[in-house]
Formats: C-alpha cells, structure tokens, sequence
C-alpha cells in the first residue's frame, strides 16, 4: 500500500478531517485520563502524606486489594472491545464514542461517593463499569478508516493516538498534583469527569461519522475523502459481510494480535504499577512521584513525533515500503524496552538516577509501537478496521487485567525493591 500518494492542489493542507484527528486526540487523551489516574489514586488513598487537607479518609488496603482494584477495569473493558467494534460498524463511531465517554465520565464523578458508601469494592465495582464504558480503539479505528485518505493515514493516525501519550502524562503528573493539593484523592476523579464532558460537548458539535456526512466541510476536501474510500473499496472485495472465516484464519490477523499483546504487558504493567514503584522502593513523596511518573510518559509523547517524522521521510522517498516500517518499528518497540528493562536488574540499590532513566527510557522508547502494530488494522483492513480493533482489544486487555494481578501475587512488601 503507498502511503505517500500526492494530495490534489485544490483541496485544503488544513481541513475538517485534520479536526476529527484532533478530536480523537482530545477523546483519546481524555478517556486514557478516566482510564489510568487509578494508579496515583491508589496511592494517594492510601498514604496520609500525600494531600495537605486532612477531610478526605485514607484507607488501609492490602497490596492484593489494590490489584483487584487497578485490574477491575480491565475486566470490564476486555468485554466491551469486541461488541463496541461490531457497535461501531452498525451505528457509526459517532455515537458510540459520544455515549462511552460520557457514561465514564458520569462514574467517574460518582467514584468519592461510592468509595465512602462501598470501600474498595464499591470502587471495584465502579472501575469494571467504566471499562464497560470504554469503547475508544474500535471506534478510532474506525473513526480513521472513514476520514484519511491513503496519502495521509500513517500522518493523522499518528497524531490521533499520541492522544494517548499526552493522557498517560496528564494522568500520572495532573493526579499526582490534585492529590497533593488541597482538594486530596477526591479532586482527581473530578477532573477527569470534567476533562470527558468538555470533550462530549465539542465531538457532539464537530465530530461526523463520515465526510459525506459532516455539515462543515468544503466541497474539495470531501470529494478528495469520499472519492480516495470509494478507490480504495474498489480495489478490495465487492461483499462486505464482516469476513470472520478470513480475520480467523489470517496468519498477519495473529502476527498482529502476538505484538499488541506483548507491548500491552509491558506498558500496562508500567502505566498501573509505576506510581507505587516510586513511592514504595524509591521513597519518592508525591509531588515527585508525579513528575518522574509521568517524564516515562512524556518521553514516550515526544518520541512519537520523533518516530512520525522519520517514517514521514522514510515513506516519502521510498526508502522503506509501509510493511516494511511497520515491523522495523515493532521491532525497536518491543524488544528496546525488554532490553532496559533487564539491565535494571543489575542496577546497584543507591543508583536512584540510572534508576529513573532507565525506567523513563524503557517507556519512552516503545512508542514505536503507535507507527509499528496499532495503525496496522487499518492496513489489514479498512473497510472493518473497527471490527479487528475491538478484536485485538479484547486480547489486549486480557494482558492489562492479569499485569496487576500478578504483581498483586508477587509483591506483598512495595517497600521491598526485590519483590
């Protein structure tokens, strides 16, 4: 597939589908917010020196208690990805997307009222709903395949995921910072419910399923959207039942989901456990628990432009075919990080600074991932990217739900850096 096709003169470098890219930017970042603030919330629950106001309570919880709460979403959420594709491909992405994030929102503004009712499994219980809620992959998937035109996808694919990047940083340092202020554990829910009903508002104004269907776009950028889908469709199969047989039976379909899989161990285990890392091994107060937590994460945010840049040029002057790229950046995304991460095995107890680069390094770097496997079901198949997005997503939360569990079984002291 040439990614790097020429773009018709008469249609405009900046147009309505460079804002549904930014709108899933927003979206993304903000649902990755609901998502992961969990892990500094644990903390600053759990640890009375971490808010300067004393009227929120502080719990007790056993490091087996918090597992069950940092993977409770991820039970909910590995439920939802497959229908939420399926949902996507019936009632359009608009919708789903908009009815997801509002309902996470909702339970996210609910959770200091039912910790006080219910504890920790009330907080559970809230958590699961939410990944019930979280239908995000699918519908970006799919979002993408109705809005970028071949010569563009890998660019405003790319901008559209780092969404995520800037919501690990937004979780990890803006929790940390909420928590530490005056308004305690309870204030980071409530940003995060506020960041997600801003971001309803603008995508029920501005988003559209499709550019045939959109009310602000101009008449060029729509016939050079609709008519590049309409070639595109041409050159594949005239039936257009969801192919199950094929996406079952498709050695890359598993190629792809063995990557997605392997890179969501990994960067869920550091999303969920860092924040207790740093405080428990490395005895880091919250404030800079919150900055360290979150440099991995803005590391990884930078080095996606980094990686975009450089497969713009490699694309471009055709030093490199788009599959080709796609596995090379696989590859620097899986085992650099699986590399670092060994070596800090063999860091001395007092190394606190190669402690921290190497962990900020480790995550940094396997943002190659985002250019490497998760754009790559659009490649596979753009007329049911949704459909293989939600499939690979119900895996990859699999990943996401065990990673705290088994630190859960490994780790009884957080205290002690051996465990």
């Amino acid at each position: 597939m040439n990614d790097m096709e020429e773009i018709p003169k008469t249609v405009p470098r900046l147009g309505l589908r460079h804002l549904q890219a930014g709108l899933l930017f927003y979206g993304l970042a903000a649902n990755t917010v609901l998502q992961l603030n969990v892990s500094v919330a644990v903390v600053a629950m759990t640890n009375e020196t971490t808010s300067n106001n004393s009227d929120p309570p502080h719990y007790n919880w056993s490091e087996e208690k918090k597992s069950y709460i940092l993977s409770s979403y991820y039970w909910g959420c590995a439920l939802a990805q497959f229908p939420a594709g399926y949902l996507c491909k019936r009632f359009g992405s608009k919708a789903v997307l908009f009815w997801g994030t509002l309902g996470s929102s909702l339970l996210s503004a609910l959770t200091t009222y039912g910790v006080y009712a219910g504890g920790w499994k009330a907080y559970c219980a809230i958590r699961l709903l939410q990944g019930l809620c979280q239908v995000t992959w699918p519908c970006i998937h799919q979002h993408l395949a109705n809005w970028c035109p071949t010569a563009e996808r890998t660019r405003l694919g790319a901008f559209a995921y780092t969404g995520f990047d800037c919501g690990n940083v937004l979780a990890m340092y803006g929790a940390g910072m909420i928590a530490s202020s005056s308004l305690g554990w309870p204030g980071i829910s409530y940003s995060a419910a506020g960041l997600g009903l801003i971001w309803c508002g603008l995508w029920l104004l501005l988003g559209a399923n499709k550019a045939s269907d959109a009310r602000f776009i101009g008449e060029a950028e729509k016939a050079y959207i609709v008519g590049d889908i309409q070639r595109s469709e041409r050159k594949g199969p005239k039936k257009m039942e969801i192919p199950w047989k094929g996406i079952f039976t498709s050695v890359p379909v598993y190629a792809l989901l063995c990557a997605r899989c392997a890179d969501s161990w990994g960067l869920t285990t550091m999303q969920t456990e860092l924040p207790t890392y740093l405080s428990g091994v490395l005895k880091l107060d919250m404030k800079s628990n919150a900055v360290f937590s979150a440099l991995p994460f803005l590391l990884m945010w930078v080095m996606c432009y980094v990686y975009l840049i450089i497969a713009d040029v490699l694309l471009r002057k055709k030093w490199m075919s788009l599959t080709t790229l796609r596995k090379t950046y696989t590859s620097i995304a899986l085992w650099a990080p699986a590399s670092i991460m060994l070596s800090l095995v063999i860091v001395g107890e007092g190394q606190k600074t190669l402690v921290l680069v190497l962990v900020t390094l480790s995550v940094g770097v396997s943002s190659a991932a985002t250019i490497g496997s998760e754009l790559n079901t659009i490649d596979l198949s753009p007329n049911h990217a949704g459909i293989l997005a939600g499939l690979m997503s119900s895996f990859t939360n699999l990943m996401a739900l065990l990673t705290p569990l088994v630190v859960g079984v490994l780790v009884t002291d957080p205290s002690q850096r051996s465990q």
